[in-house]
């Protein structure tokens, strides 16, 4: 809606507020499909940061869906960030070894960043390992419920109209837990690396 075309090829859209955006949805009208042999790339520019890729379109894949996460500290802010989302268009040569590169430099993160590394027993997980196993278990509780939060009305009487508090049902809990259960049973080893 807010587009601003910032080169040949390059257009921008302004999110205010983008700590409270979960997810954005990009996807290509079909009115005007990309020249044969282009497509496009999308990214992400929180303040102070660089800018992020988060994924592609092209003409056989117009649409995609991405998950954001807020900016550390940006939730206690009460006007929010204005984030930018960046859609530049290439030869799709190009945008694939993009692609490709994004997917390995995830691949080399998730392998560094694995609580119990390949061939290692868990039992003997380190005490640094349990601590990110528990701020990996809060960082999933907070994602999860926060993503429920709903700002109170003047029907929730205690609260009042307009008080700086945000109200989660007790269900976004037990739902949590459930699936946290599901996947530890299913797998530990791989349900403790995300």
């Amino acid at each position: 809606t807010n587009l601003q075309q910032v080169d040949v090829n390059k257009y921008v859209f302004e999110l205010p507020e983008a700590q409270t955006i979960n997810h954005i949805v990009v996807f290509l009208l079909g009115t005007n499909p990309f020249e044969p042999g282009y497509a496009a790339t999308v990214h992400l520019l929180w303040p102070n940061k660089s800018w992020q890729l988060l994924g592609m379109l092209s003409n056989d894949k117009p649409s995609a869906i991405f998950r954001l996460k807020a900016t550390p500290g940006s939730e206690n802010n009460m006007v929010g960030p204005t984030a930018e989302l960046g859609i530049s268009i290439e030869p799709i040569q190009a945008i694939e070894q993009q692609m490709q590169q994004q997917q390995m430099q995830q691949q080399q993160m998730q392998q560094q960043n694995a609580l119990v590394p390949a061939g290692q027993q868990p039992s003997s997980v380190s005490l640094q390992s349990a601590k990110q196993i528990a701020e990996r278990t809060l960082q999933s509780l907070y994602d999860y419920a926060t993503s429920f939060a709903t700002k109170p009305d003047a029907s929730m009487g205690m609260f009042g109209s307009g008080a700086p508090v945000q109200v989660l049902p007790v269900k976004v809990f037990e739902d949590w837990y459930t699936s946290f259960l599901r996947k530890l049973q299913r797998d530990p080893a791989t349900s403790m690396q995300n």
